[in-house]
């Protein structure tokens, strides 16, 4: 695959209907190489965030998610905040998506395979070189630092972070370590839901059910304090077109439908903008998300 062609300026993202969404463009390919560690400095975004959590659900499209009567809960989630409706996965399988967001290149990986974990910056060796903090946690991980490719309904394949040997043990924790107290949450975490509540061998409903149980407090409680919640799907139904929903809510997004196309890296761009990190590999050149804010 070649480099991701959106181009760098920066664009003011006001919320459009559906049916206004920009065409595809040709230039906009993912990068897929695992060669791009280079990254590049810039000024942070004019939005803070005190957290982030990023929560990262399974193999559906965007038609199967919007609007339907089988994800009550996200689609109410989408009317208190931010859906891009022109966002796209980077390719097919999954790992390789999983990898991209989190550090701007998919390292090489093009397989659902247990690969050794590498070398290279990431966005949670970023957070923690900038003196900020990460974790992610894994529904049925069985254990902190659990480095094996899959236990119950947890597979590596969805863990991003445990594939970079720069990455503390420590930070890769079981869901249930997520805080109660969301004032401790770390600067920026994912979550990612077993097999079955991620819509992987599951049911939309099922999917929707568990993330307004397990993270519907938190998603309240960031509307009203500094913290960002992001959903989105690490690829379609194994489409070409690879359409995805991502949505955003939090006390400082406007909510509303935005028309700009963006994919993977685009999101990993808004967080590194928001935190002044460096722009790692796909993220350079990805749609910059600066016009959803209040």
């Amino acid at each position: 695959m070649t480099g991701c062609g959106f181009g760098g300026g920066q664009h003011k993202l006001d919320p459009l209907p559906e049916a206004s969404a920009a065409p595809l463009s040709s230039r906009s390919q993912p990068q897929s190489s695992a060669a791009s560690e280079q990254s590049v400095s810039i000024p942070k975004a004019d939005v803070e965030a005190d957290h982030i959590v990023i929560v990262v659900e399974e193999n559906h499209s965007y038609k199967q998610i919007v609007g339907s009567s089988n994800a009550p809960y996200m689609n109410a989630l989408i009317k208190q905040g931010a859906l891009f409706t022109n966002a796209y996965a980077l390719m097919h399988p999954s790992q390789p998506n999983y990898i991209a967001l989190f550090s701007g290149s998919t390292q090489g990986v093009k397989d659902d395979g247990c690969h050794k974990a590498v070398q290279a910056k990431n966005l949670g060796s970023e957070l923690l070189k900038a003196g900020l903090t990460f974790a992610g946690y894994s529904e049925d991980l069985p254990r902190t630092g659990f480095t094996g490719c899959s236990a119950g309904g947890y597979g590596r394949k969805h863990n991003p972070w445990v594939q970079f040997s720069n990455i503390p043990a420590q930070l890769n924790k079981p869901f249930s370590a997520f805080p109660h107290d969301y004032a401790k949450l770390p600067t920026v975490s994912f979550v990612i839901p077993n097999h079955q509540d991620d819509m992987h061998d599951g049911t939309v409903r099922e999917a929707d059910d568990w993330l307004k149980q397990s993270i519907g407090s938190y998603a309240a409680w960031a509307k009203s304090h500094r913290s960002l919640l992001i959903v989105t799907w690490d690829e379609d139904d194994f489409s070409k077109r690879n359409q995805i929903p991502v949505i955003m809510v939090g006390s400082m997004v406007r909510p509303g439908k935005y028309a700009v196309r963006i994919n993977h890296y685009s999101v990993l761009r808004m967080i590194e903008d928001i935190y002044g990190l460096p722009l790692l590999g796909g993220s350079r050149n990805a749609t910059p998300i600066d016009g959803i804010w209040k």
